[in-house]
């Protein structure tokens, strides 16, 4: 029996070489992400913030359904802010560094899955409801009214925590360095189709339907609203398309880890993403003088009284399909 002693030779006979890890790909937008993040956390959450009380007002003044539908929205941005913005990459990441026990790190997982999801359907259900009101007005008043709408919000959210908690397993992608299991595969297709491929096929569906009907009514005006209403979508497209290549990518090509180009990717693809939680308020603003006004009162601390129906501030149910429009989806 061979003893080896320090300094001597049978030390590397005795026991194998330790096998080389991988040189991780290198990050190269350095603090970029954490100072885009808190500028956006900086504008965005507040300005979230002020659209839901706005909103709430708005919901529970008029009664429409459109706006408790803009409320959930504006609820769910918020969420993904905290969670995926502030929790997920300013606190883990920037002050962290990601020290924190695993558990805790699964638990927020499932929490920014969950507010992510949420968001995107709680879109799907303002396209949806702004396309029944469009091409189908008479049944639109007749299944379209608050405590219905509270009710479906209430089950896309409960469905959106189901959906969520298998992510729960989710592969963090920044630190996988071996190829994906059955199971890690299964949630990058889930992740995709649930927060794309399916809500842009809504989107494209209900769309083409609308802008057809109003092609019909151009004389009767709404040119403008299908504009914006095109804009909104394709920018919801736009946003979230590298989210959805990258990962794609990352499941078939190279990891995160081992090749830089698809760290880059996936740095510049999260930052694009989450830009569409913090735009709700300006387009708001662009579209909806009632917003407009509601914001004031908020910001003067001057409560207003109701309008009355069919005055010029309320105009008259039968005008609400098209009045609408143009906040479809966000």
């Amino acid at each position: 029996m061979t003893v080896p002693v320090p300094n001597s030779t049978a030390v590397s006979w005795a026991l194998p070489e330790p096998e080389l890890e991988p040189e991780r790909s290198p990050c190269l937008v350095g603090i970029v992400p954490i100072v885009y993040y808190s500028v956006l956390l900086g504008l965005g959450l507040p300005a979230n913030i002020l659209t839901a009380v706005a909103l709430s007002r708005l919901a529970t003044r008029t009664k429409k359904s459109s706006y408790w539908y803009l409320l959930a929205l504006t609820t769910s941005d918020i969420l993904t802010q905290v969670f995926i913005i502030f929790v997920g990459f300013i606190l883990q990441t920037a002050i962290l560094a990601r020290a924190v026990p695993s558990a805790f790190i699964h638990t927020v997982t499932v929490l920014e899955f969950t507010a992510n999801h949420a968001s995107i359907w709680v879109t799907v259900l303002l396209t949806v409801d702004r396309y029944v009101a469009l091409c189908h007005p008479l049944r639109y008043r007749a299944v379209s009214y608050p405590r219905r709408t509270r009710r479906i919000i209430a089950a896309v959210f409960a469905a959106a925590l189901a959906t969520g908690v298998p992510f729960y397993w989710w592969l963090d992608m920044w630190r996988d360095a071996d190829p994906p299991t059955a199971l890690d595969t299964a949630l990058k297709w889930l992740h995709c189709v649930a927060i794309y491929f399916l809500p842009c096929s809504v989107f494209l569906a209900a769309n083409s339907a609308i802008v057809r009907k109003l092609r019909r009514r151009r004389r009767a005006g709404g040119g403008k609203a299908a504009a914006l209403l095109l804009a909104v979508t394709a920018a919801f497209i736009v946003l979230w398309a590298p989210r959805a290549v990258v990962t794609m990518c990352h499941l078939y090509v190279a990891s995160v880890r081992r090749d830089w180009r698809v760290h880059l990717a996936l740095d510049v693809a999260n930052m694009v993403a989450m830009l569409n939680t913090s735009l709700n308020f300006f387009l708001y603003c662009f579209v909806s003088q009632t917003f407009r006004r509601a914001v004031g009162e908020v910001l003067r601390g001057q409560p207003r009284a109701a309008p009355r129906r069919g005055s010029a501030h309320c105009p008259p149910l039968a005008l609400e399909p098209l009045k609408l429009l143009g906040s479809t989806a966000l």
